[in-house]
C-alpha cells in the first residue's frame, strides 16, 4: 500500500513537471513584441488545452499536499477524479474566500493549511514569506519556494515585456518592500530581463525627488496616489516632472488606470504613459493582470490583460457566487496554475470586472478586464442603503478643475442615528468654499445618487500619501 507521504511526493513531482512542460521561452524573449509568442498569441482552444492539462495535475496535488483542500474535497463529497475539466470545476467547486482561509489560519496556526507548502519543502528550498494586505482578522501568510521565485520571475518578465520595458530603461522602485508581492515580483523579473533598478525604500518624498532629478530613471514604480504626491514635490522644488525623461509610470496597489480622471491627471503631470499590474498575494507568483500597448487607446476604456496559461480567470455573481458569462459585471475569481506553494482553486480575489475574450489590438489572445477593475468588494460603502465605491467619489472629485490630489471620505453617525458622509477636498480657491462644495456634491450625486456633505480645505491640509492611500475613515456607530 502506498504511503501518504509517497503519494504527496509523487503528485508534487507530476505537478511541477506539468508546469515546466508549458513554460516556453524561459530565459529570454522569443521576439521583440512577445516574450513567449507561442503562449501570448495562442488560440482560445490552445489556451483551454493548457489550462485543462494543468488542472488535471493540480487537483490530485492539492488533495495530497494541502489539508485545507483535502478537507474541502471530503466535505463536498468529491475526489479529484470527479472534476474532469474546467466546466466541472466551475459547476462543482464553490469559490474559496478570504474568510474561509482566515478561519483555517486561526484553527491551524501559524501558517494555516491552505497552501501546499510543507515544513520539509520550506527547509529544503524555501524562498520568502508574504502576508496578505488590506484584510482584517487573522493574517493570512503565504510561504513561497525557490521554484516559485523562478516561476514568478518568468511570468512577470512576460508581463513587463508586454508593457514595453526594454534595454536602456532604469526602474526607480519607489516602495517599501515589506511583505508585499508586487515589488518583490518585479525585482525578480527585472533581474531576469537584465534591467537595472534603483531601490527607493526608506526615503521621504524629497529624497526620492532628488533621485529622479539626479539619476533620471525612465520608469517609476509606485502607487497612483504617490505618483501625484511625488510630482507635486518636484514642482515645489522648481522642476517640471514632464521634462525629466520619465517615459512610463508603473502603478499598482490602488485603482489607477481604470479611474479615467486620475489616469489623465497623472499622465499630464508626468508627460508619461501609465501601465499597471493586477494580482493578489494568494494567487502569486504571477503578475496576473498587466497593461499592453493597446490597454487604453485614445477614446476607449482602459483594459487589463490576464495571463490565462498560468491562471484561470472568471467572474461570479456577488450575491450567489454563481459563474457569470463574459460581458457581465462580477467579482474576479482566480485558479492559480503557476505555483508550487499556493496553487489555489477558484479563489475569490473580489474586484469588480467585466471580461472579454475577443482578440486584442496588441495581438494577444488572453482575456481582458474591460475598464480594468472598478473596485474591490471589500471597499464597498453602504450609505443609507445606497452602495458605492471610493473610486466613484474619486471620479467626481477629479472632475472638478483645481481640486487637489488628496481627498478624504469620512463616514459618521449623527445624533438622530443616521449615517452621514463628509467628503473633504483640497482646492486652491478654498475661499469659495460654499459654491465649490455644492458643485462637488452635485458631481458625487450624479455618479452615486446620494446626497453628501463636502468640505473644501486649504491646499496642504490633508496628509500626503506615502504608500497606499487610505481614503475612507469610518467612525459610524455599528
Amino acid at each position: 500500500m502506498t504511503r501518504p507521504e509517497d503519494r504527496a511526493a509523487a503528485t508534487r513531482r507530476v505537478w511541477l513537471e506539468t508546469i515546466e512542460r508549458f513554460r516556453f521561452d524561459r530565459d529570454a524573449p522569443g521576439s521583440e513584441r512577445y516574450w513567449s509568442p507561442r503562449l501570448d498569441t495562442a488560440s482560445r482552444d490552445e489556451i483551454r488545452a493548457i489550462q485543462e492539462a494543468k488542472l488535471a495535475a493540480l487537483l490530485p496535488f492539492l488533495y495530497e499536499n494541502s489539508p485545507f483542500y483535502r478537507r474541502r474535497f471530503d466535505r463536498l463529497g468529491l475526489l479529484p477524479s470527479d472534476i474532469a475539466g474546467l466546466d466541472d470545476l466551475i459547476a462543482k467547486w464553490p469559490v474559496v474566500d478570504k474568510i474561509e482561509m482566515s478561519e483555517d489560519a486561526r484553527a491551524h496556526p501559524p501558517y494555516g493549511t491552505y497552501t501546499a507548502m510543507t515544513e520539509e519543502v520550506w527547509a529544503e528550498r524555501g524562498w520568502m514569506m508574504f502576508s496578505s494586505s488590506g484584510s482584517t482578522g487573522t493574517p493570512r501568510v503565504f510561504r513561497y519556494s525557490q521554484i516559485d521565485r523562478e516561476l514568478w520571475a518568468w511570468a512577470n518578465a512576460r508581463a513587463l515585456h508586454a508593457m514595453e520595458f526594454r534595454k536602456g530603461d532604469t526602474v526607480f522602485m519607489i516602495t517599501g518592500y515589506g511583505p508585499h508581492v508586487w515589488a518583490w515580483g518585479v525585482q525578480q523579473a527585472l533581474a531576469k530581463m537584465g534591467l537595472p533598478a534603483i531601490p527607493g525604500g526608506g526615503m521621504d518624498a524629497k529624497g526620492r525627488a532628488t533621485i529622479v532629478l539626479r539619476f533620471r530613471p525612465t520608469i517609476l514604480l509606485c502607487t497612483p496616489s504617490y505618483a501625484l504626491h511625488l510630482g507635486r514635490v518636484l514642482q515645489e522644488m522648481g522642476a517640471d516632472p514632464a521634462a525629466l525623461g520619465v517615459r512610463m509610470l508603473f502603478i499598482a496597489g490602488e485603482p489607477g488606470i481604470g479611474v479615467a480622471a486620475t489616469r489623465a491627471r497623472i499622465g499630464e503631470l508626468w508627460g508619461a504613459r501609465l501601465v499597471e499590474f493586477y494580482g493578489c498575494t494568494e494567487a502569486a507568483p504571477s503578475a496576473g493582470g498587466f497593461s499592453c500597448p493597446a490597454s487604453h487607446a485614445a477614446g476607449k476604456p482602459a483594459a487589463t490583460h490576464l495571463l490565462e496559461d498560468t491562471q484561470i480567470w472568471e467572474v461570479v455573481d456577488p450575491a450567489s457566487g454563481g459563474a457569470l458569462p463574459d460581458g457581465a459585471r462580477g467579482l474576479t475569481v482566480c485558479t492559480n496554475l503557476n505555483s508550487e506553494a499556493s496553487p489555489q482553486l477558484r479563489f475569490l480575489v473580489g474586484d469588480y470586472a467585466v471580461l472579454d475574450r475577443s482578440p486584442c489590438l496588441c495581438g494577444r489572445s488572453h482575456v481582458r478586464a474591460m475598464g480594468s477593475f472598478s473596485g474591490r468588494a471589500d471597499d464597498l460603502i453602504n450609505l443609507r442603503g445606497i452602495k458605492m465605491f471610493p473610486v466613484q467619489i474619486e471620479e467626481a472629485v477629479r472632475s472638478v478643475h483645481g481640486t487637489g490630489d488628496e481627498f478624504e471620505i469620512a463616514l459618521s453617525t449623527n445624533e438622530e442615528g443616521m449615517d452621514m458622509m463628509l467628503v473633504r477636498v483640497e482646492h486652491a480657491d478654498f475661499a469659495a468654499g460654499e459654491s465649490l462644495s455644492r458643485r462637488i456634491a452635485g458631481e458625487i450625486r450624479a455618479r452615486c445618487e446620494v446626497r453628501v456633505d463636502v468640505e473644501v480645505l486649504r491646499p496642504g491640509t490633508l496628509p500626503k500619501t506615502e504608500f497606499k492611500a487610505r481614503r475612507v475613515r469610518d467612525i459610524r456607530v455599528k
